[in-house]
C-alpha cells in the first residue's frame, strides 16, 4: 500500500450529461485521500459550466501539459483512445472506467470506482502493455496526433467510386488493394473496425499487426497478419485524388501524392487491469459466445 501522494489527471466525454453522478463519485473518493487531480480543460468546462459541479482541481491542463500517476479516462473505449494518444510517449498508466456499456478498454463499470481507487492505493491491479501504431508521411504532416492504439484506416473521400492501395511490407510488393479502403489493425484494435470488416480476433501481446481490406472488389483479398516489426508502405490513388487516413476513428484528408509508412510505435500504451481480469472472458462476454440467441 502507498502512502505517498498521488497525481491523477481526468480526461472525460462531454457528451454524456447523466453521468455526473459517476464523475462525482470519482472526484469524492480521490478528494478523501487528498490525491492531486488535474482535469482536462474541455472536461472541467462541461463539468462546471454544463453540469454545474464544484470541481476542486489541483490544475486544469490542456493538451499534453500535465504529469501524473494515473490517468483516468471516463467514458468509453473512444475517449480512452483519445486519451492515449495525448498521453502518448508518457507512459502513465491508464485506467478506463466506462460510463456506459462496458468495452474492451473502459472495462470498470461505474459502480466499481470506490473498489478501484482503493486497488490503485494498495497496488492490487495489473498493467498491459498495448503496441500502437505511428504514421509517417513524405508530404504534408498530419495534423493531430500521428499514433494509433486501435487501428489506422486508410479509406475514400468520395462514394463514386473505389480507391486503389498499393502495399509493400519491408520493401517486398505485397498487392495493390481495388476497394473502399484498408484497415491497419493493433491486437487491441483487432475487435474493433477491423472485426466489423471481416478481420482476426488478435489477443493482446501478441507481436503482430493485421491487415484488412474493406469492401474489395476482388472476392479473394483475404486479411493478412503480419510481424509488427515490419515496414508497411502505402500509395494510394483514386478518381478524387483525395483519399482519407483515420487514426483510431480521428480522420484527416490526404492527397493521393501523399505516401504513407506505418511501423511500431517507438512506445507502448500501459493499461491498468483489475487483479484477475482475464481477456478470453471479457472475450466471451462482449461477443457472447455460448449464449442462446434462438428466441
Amino acid at each position: 500500500m502507498t502512502s505517498r501522494k498521488l497525481r491523477f489527471a481526468i480526461f472525460g466525454n462531454t457528451y454524456q450529461p447523466k453521468k455526473s453522478v459517476s464523475v462525482q463519485k470519482i472526484l469524492a473518493c480521490l478528494s478523501e485521500r487528498k490525491a492531486d487531480v488535474y482535469v482536462e480543460s474541455e472536461f472541467y468546462d462541461f463539468l462546471c459550466q454544463g453540469q454545474h459541479l464544484d470541481v476542486a482541481a489541483t490544475k486544469v491542463f490542456k493538451g499534453s501539459d500535465f504529469d501524473a500517476d494515473f490517468v483516468i479516462s471516463m467514458g468509453g473505449d473512444g475517449t480512452f483512445l483519445r486519451a492515449a494518444s495525448i498521453v502518448g510517449d508518457k507512459q502513465i498508466p491508464i485506467l478506463g472506467i466506462n460510463m456506459g456499456r462496458l468495452g474492451f478498454l473502459a472495462d470498470i463499470s461505474a459502480g466499481e470506482i470506490e473498489q478501484i481507487v482503493r486497488a490503485l492505493y494498495e497496488g492490487d491491479y495489473s498493467i498491459e502493455t498495448r503496441a500502437a501504431i505511428k504514421v509517417e508521411t513524405d508530404g504534408k504532416p498530419l495534423e493531430g496526433y500521428d499514433c494509433a492504439l486501435n487501428d489506422v484506416a486508410i479509406l475514400k473521400r468520395d462514394n463514386a467510386s473505389m480507391i486503389s492501395i498499393r502495399v509493400t511490407v519491408n520493401g517486398d510488393y505485397l498487392t495493390t488493394y481495388q476497394a473502399d479502403g484498408l484497415v491497419v489493425s493493433t491486437p487491441t484494435g483487432s475487435t474493433a473496425y477491423s472485426l466489423s470488416v471481416g478481420g482476426p480476433i488478435i489477443v493482446p501481446g501478441t507481436c503482430v499487426f493485421s491487415m484488412t481490406a474493406v469492401a474489395p472488389h476482388s472476392l479473394n483479398i483475404r486479411p493478412i497478419v503480419i510481424p509488427d516489426k515490419a515496414e508497411i508502405n502505402l500509395k494510394v490513388e483514386s478518381r478524387s485524388h483525395n483519399f482519407l487516413v483515420a487514426l483510431d476513428g480521428r480522420s484527416e484528408n490526404c492527397t493521393e501524392d501523399t505516401h504513407l509508412t506505418l511501423r511500431k510505435a517507438p512506445y507502448l500504451v500501459r493499461v491498468v487491469k483489475r487483479a484477475g481480469t482475464r481477456y478470453f472472458h471479457t472475450l466471451r462476454e462482449k461477443m457472447m459466445w455460448g449464449a442462446d440467441q434462438r428466441g
